[in-house]
């Protein structure tokens, strides 16, 4: 697998697992709103090629037929088979952002809010009514052909939903319905990264990537523990998504084992190694 890699943090530790399993990898800078790389890659087989950086490398990738390239995902909040394990999915809200100041009551309630696809628009997070439709006014008050690509737009579908008391929040890496790494990354209110999970959460995100196999090749799945029980809170894209305490050897192995007839499954997790090493 030939990894392209954007210069970040959470790159950095990932290179130093590709290092550590012998995966040579290439470092290349995004131009802003037009997505092209500096330097450009020299592909050898753009069917073995995996891209980690800011969500927007996905333009790049489909543009030049890479594969895996960018893991893409459908909207979690569509999936109907995680419905009843969602983090207040049964009365979540969705509006546009257009639709806000004639369709959210401005009266000082607080809302969990996020978008509904994982374009990274907008963290998700708690705001008042009021801090949304300020928000909101905002970005209406602006051209819609001005906005930058990748930034909250008139047409943005938000998600709304009650908040609720989160004890402790927890990461998995999913790789052809496996998972192979984890990471707890919240406990109340406090950010703390541990290469750690409960049992009964990874017997609870393992059943619900079984509930839906194939959702994507690989993903990262958010689950939490609430005072009602272990929710689903979200899926993001693996490409773009933050690693915490990830074993990031494990991932790299998996992920290398991707296109291969056994599967991500059959991958040596503790070791791994690289099946194809890109140009330097």
């Amino acid at each position: 697998m030939q990894w392209v890699l954007q210069d970040f943090e959470d790159t950095r530790k990932l290179a130093e697992a590709l290092d550590r399993q012998g995966c040579a990898h290439t470092w290349h800078r995004v131009v802003p709103f037009v997505g092209d790389l500096i330097p450009e890659p020299v592909v050898a087989n753009p069917g073995r090629v995996v891209m980690f950086g800011s969500y927007s490398l996905w333009r790049y990738a489909k543009r030049h037929g890479y594969r895996p390239g960018v893991f893409m995902i459908r909207p979690f909040v569509g999936e109907e088979a995680w419905h009843p394990h969602l983090l207040n999915g049964a009365d979540a809200l969705f509006l546009m952002l257009r639709d806000i100041p004639g369709s959210l009551p401005d009266d000082g309630r607080a809302w969990f809010i996020r978008p509904v696809d994982d374009s990274k628009a907008e963290p998700g997070g708690v705001r008042s009514s009021g801090d949304i439709h300020d928000r909101a006014h905002k970005v209406l008050a602006l051209d819609a052909a001005d906005i930058p690509d990748g930034s909250l737009r008139h047409d943005t579908e938000l998600m709304l939903t009650r908040p609720v008391r989160i004890m402790k929040e927890w990461r998995l890496w999913v790789v052809d319905d496996v998972v192979v790494t984890y990471s707890l990354y919240k406990e109340g209110r406090r950010v703390v990264y541990r290469t750690e999970i409960d049992d009964d959460a990874l017997t609870f995100a393992r059943r619900m990537v079984a509930l839906n196999p194939g959702f994507a090749r690989a993903y990262v799945m958010d689950v939490c523990r609430t005072e009602d029980g272990l929710r689903l809170l979200e899926t993001n894209c693996l490409n773009a998504a933050g690693f915490y305490a990830a074993d990031l050897g494990k991932l790299v192995a998996a992920i290398e084992g991707i296109g291969t007839p056994s599967g991500a499954s059959e991958v040596p997790l503790e070791t791994g190694s690289c099946q194809g090493k890109a140009p330097s």
